[in-house]
């Protein structure tokens, strides 16, 4: 079983532009249920699948797999949940870790967010300076809300 342990930030500052360079996403959503969620993306020229369990403290299972790009696509175009989530992920690396950060458009423009994957939910490490409040806990920040919640309607 795959399992994803995150903490998600906002931004305090722009400083974290400096050399960072972004590659654009777009997903949507075949089911958003909090329980499970299954998400179709294309990355650039790449397309996965994801399928992510219900979040417990900053963990839950994660499992992702490679489907091909048209069939993506069409499944965005026709199958998933609207809107879409569309955004540019910035990958930004600081000691060990790499911070990504998403910057979204769409119904969901004006939203930047920092996350960072770590080994344990007690893992220590240095927050870069350009970070600002933890919303790890907040579920209108997860993706699966901002389709029915967009963050230019908050």
């Amino acid at each position: 079983m795959g399992t994803e342990i995150e903490r998600k930030f906002l931004l305090r500052d722009e400083s974290w532009r400096a050399g960072a360079n972004g590659t654009m996403y777009r997903q949507g959503y075949l089911n958003s249920a909090k329980e499970r969620t299954v998400r179709v993306r294309t990355v650039g020229d790449k397309a996965f699948l994801t399928i992510k369990g219900v979040t417990v403290g900053a963990t839950r299972a994660e499992y992702e797999y490679p489907i091909p790009f048209d069939d993506c696509n069409a499944m965005l175009d026709t199958l998933a949940e609207k809107p879409l989530i569309e955004k540019k992920r910035y990958k930004i690396r600081r000691g060990d870790l790499v911070w990504e950060i998403d910057e979204f458009f769409g119904d969901n423009k004006g939203l930047i967010v920092a996350e960072v994957e770590l080994q344990s939910e007690g893992q220590v490490f240095d927050k870069p300076v350009w970070l600002g409040d933890e919303v790890s806990g907040d579920p209108r920040y997860f993706n699966s809300n901002l389709i029915k919640h967009p963050f230019t309607r908050w």
